[in-house]
């Protein structure tokens, strides 16, 4: 199954306001009940072990307006761990209503963060590498390394027929057209495991690891 770069609908904003937001919807149940959430959780515990961390600080980059470190950080916190979040996406509109909770919201380009050098313990992206060409992959992990102080997370898709398969069958359920056809768009063109390590090595890290999760999540730990 050979990767095909397919525009997605949601990343222009191709549809009615309504489209736009039940498909935001769609998506936020697909983060709580197919892996999204749960891929985070346990990137974030396992750095927060390996390092001894009670607390950190982490920048979850072309957020919108996530609810996965929102939902992420009371569960941390049961456990000892505090985050302190900051939002970053490139258009201010994306983060909504503006209803962040006191979360930090910033306005930039993933590929060159408004931000110093290791301004943040960890840097996380949430379903968005797999929207970006391989170099472009490169060059975001190694942007994203200059600012994380300790790892850098990808929670992202794994391509795989039977992945493109489950996509399909389960468009009844979704309730926007933009959903319909960015579901099975974000498969195709989804790295598999070894395409995603491979381009992982071109970069600054000193050592990966690779999880897979619920439903073909990948779960990647890049270490500064």
């Amino acid at each position: 199954m050979k990767r095909r770069v397919t525009p997605e609908l949601l990343d222009t904003d191709s549809g009615t306001s309504q489209e736009i937001a039940d498909s935001l919807q769609d998506l936020r149940q697909i983060n709580r009940r197919f892996g999204g959430v749960a891929t985070t959780q346990a990137l974030l515990e396992h750095v927060a072990k390996e390092r001894g961390l009670k607390s950190l600080s982490l920048l979850e980059v072309a957020a919108g307006a996530s609810e996965v470190p929102a939902l992420v950080r009371p569960r941390l916190l049961k456990q000892g761990v505090q985050i302190e979040v900051t939002l970053l996406d490139r258009r201010a509109s994306h983060f909504g209503d503006g209803s962040t909770n006191g979360t930090r919201v910033v306005a930039g380009d993933a590929l060159a963060l408004p931000f110093s050098d290791s301004s943040f313990d960890v840097v996380c992206s949430n379903l968005f590498v797999h929207h970006m060409a391989p170099q472009e992959v490169i060059r975001l992990v190694n942007e994203s390394l200059r600012v994380a102080r300790v790892a850098v997370l990808i929670n992202d898709l794994i391509r795989h027929p039977i992945h493109l398969a489950l996509v399909h069958a389960g468009r009844p359920l979704y309730r926007s057209r933009v959903t319909r056809h960015d579901a099975p768009a974000s498969v195709w063109q989804a790295y598999t495991k070894k395409e995603m390590l491979d381009l992982i090595k071109k970069t600054n890290a000193t050592r990966v690891e690779m999880t897979q999760h619920f439903l073909f999540r990948m779960g990647v730990v890049i270490w500064r």
